[in-house]
């Protein structure tokens, strides 16, 4: 079995919304998006729609619910998994490039998808074109510099660490978001900093993928072995980073 492996996309980010830390973020986000009965809500990089239900319950009745994503195997499970739900439509469209009209929704997401795009900033000029004045942009990110396990061996927690930042694009984007929605025009209304900690190894598992990463750097040759997962297997674990989750606003006066 190649131990490099990544995981079914589809199967990752539906365990990751299951687990107790995504879980969390996840309820703190749809709180401060402040979803109401008959808004628009957009869902940008909806993947699988593992979120888009609970969104289409808090704007029943009247609201809508748009998924977007590029992925056409993300887009056959949301449609596949949103048949005959009227409220909910799903659409191939590019972050930086929505395929929707000036001012025509009320709420935007992107949950996770900041860290995977080419150009953030882009983005956010997009949600803010399409949102209506006075509507609002949520954002959940991880800060993967942030990232950190405990061990003995701390040169080598770091290496591991900075190895498995240095292979997401946008490492740093969660503790980017105000700058980046304040550069673009819109209002910052809210930021949470919350810390993502794990105390069980099979746990971390499933949202950092210890094993695969680890495997990973030995092959780069950034680590000797993979040794040090025996020992955090063994020793009472733990590790954790930030997630941001920030809520931003277009200003009433905005122009798209």
């Amino acid at each position: 079995m190649d131990t490099t492996a990544a995981p079914d996309h589809i199967e990752y980010l539906d365990a990751v919304a299951g687990t107790p830390a995504g879980a969390d973020y996840k309820r703190r986000l749809m709180s401060a998006l402040d979803l109401r009965p008959g808004q628009d809500v957009l869902d940008i990089g909806c993947g699988p729609g593992t979120d888009l239900d609970r969104l289409a319950e808090a704007v029943a009745p009247g609201g809508s619910v748009t998924g977007m994503d590029l992925d056409p195997a993300m887009l056959a499970e949301a449609r596949r998994r949103f048949a005959g739900r009227p409220a909910v439509s799903i659409q191939a469209g590019d972050a930086h490039a929505l395929p929707l009209g000036d001012a025509s929704i009320d709420r935007a997401r992107a949950d996770r998808m900041l860290q995977h795009v080419a150009n953030p900033a882009g983005v956010l000029s997009e949600a803010l074109r399409v949102l209506r004045p006075g509507g609002l942009f949520g954002m959940a990110e991880p800060d993967w510099d942030t990232l950190a396990v405990a061990d003995e061996d701390v040169p080598l927690a770091r290496t591991w660490a900075r190895f498995t930042a240095n292979n997401v694009r946008n490492a740093t984007i969660g503790r980017q978001l105000v700058r980046l929605a304040a550069g673009v025009g819109f209002s910052v209304r809210s930021v949470q900093a919350i810390p993502v900690v794990f105390r069980d190894f099979e746990a971390a598992e499933q949202v950092l993928g210890l094993r695969r990463t680890t495997a990973r750097a030995v092959e780069a040759g950034v680590l000797d072995s993979s040794s040090w997962l025996d020992r955090l297997m063994r020793e009472p674990f733990l590790a954790g980073f930030t997630c941001y989750v920030v809520v931003a606003e277009k200003p009433a006066s905005s122009v798209s």
